[in-house]
């Protein structure tokens, strides 16, 4: 399920509303579509963005990649009751912080494998891409984080163990599977010339997702597809959810990128 937030005045053009699809955070085993996650991006709605908050299974529900095929299915939906609604079908961008981050990050890179897709979940045969990505403070190598979280002295580093988020998201212990498969929820895995503009965003004081996470994923980008293709921004002090995410100061870079792009 999903939650559309409308704009109290008209569209600004006859192209209709643009759309943020927010993911929540929990890490992929709790908190909802109507938690105070979204509340940062509902300013919006004065600058004439309609804002979506999906809901998707949690690991206690189901295992990967079934939240990434309900977000797929959360774009599909808005794509296919765009003109209904008034929302612009074309203007749609993934927004979230930590597993959100994952799952809006997935969005952006992995529109075009069939392999996570659910048709039977409705809407097949609609797109499930999306212009542009905000991700804050999300994981990408499960693999890498208690190694990286070591390096700059924080932690717990805990993330290899057997009832962490990130094990219970894949259904088994992340070390005793084969690396390839837990390279299928890594959004870099997915990384090809159809990913759309990407701010990345991540506090260096990060105890649960180390930034190195979100530093090696523009790396990557900008690696494989040029500069220019990601913005990524460190918050210096900033810890995991912090409340400067959500300051006016750092907004105004976010709304910078989505007006950009979004245009």
């Amino acid at each position: 399920m999903l939650d559309l937030y409308l704009p109290e005045r008209p569209a600004k053009d006859a192209r209709g509303y643009p759309v943020l699809l927010h993911i929540h955070g929990g890490g992929f085993m709790i908190c909802d579509k109507r938690d105070d996650q979204v509340n940062d991006w509902l300013h919006f709605l004065d600058e004439g963005y309609a804002v979506a908050s999906a809901n998707y299974r949690l690991s206690g529900e189901a295992v990967f990649p079934s939240a990434v095929q309900d977000v797929k299915c959360a774009v599909r939906w808005l794509r296919a009751n765009a003109a209904r609604l008034g929302l612009d079908a074309d203007r749609i961008a993934a927004v979230g912080g930590s597993a959100g981050g994952n799952l809006s990050a997935m969005l952006a890179t992995s529109s075009n494998h069939p392999d996570l897709l659910d048709d039977s979940l409705g809407f097949a045969g609609v797109s499930c891409a999306v212009r542009a990505c905000v991700a804050w403070f999300g994981p990408t190598d499960f693999l890498a984080m208690d190694r990286q979280l070591a390096s700059v002295g924080l932690g717990p580093c805990d993330h290899d163990e057997a009832d962490s988020p990130e094990s219970r998201y894949l259904g088994t212990q992340i070390t005793k599977l084969d690396p390839a498969l837990v390279a299928r929820a890594n959004p870099m895995t997915y990384i090809d010339d159809s990913l759309p503009p990407i701010l990345l965003e991540h506090g260096d004081r990060d105890h649960l997702v180390p930034y190195l996470q979100s530093a090696m994923f523009a790396e990557e980008i900008t690696k494989r597809l040029g500069p220019g293709r990601v913005q990524f921004e460190i918050l210096a002090g900033a810890d995991h959810g912090d409340p400067m995410f959500g300051a006016p100061t750092n907004m105004a870079k976010v709304r910078a990128f989505l007006e950009r792009h979004l245009a």
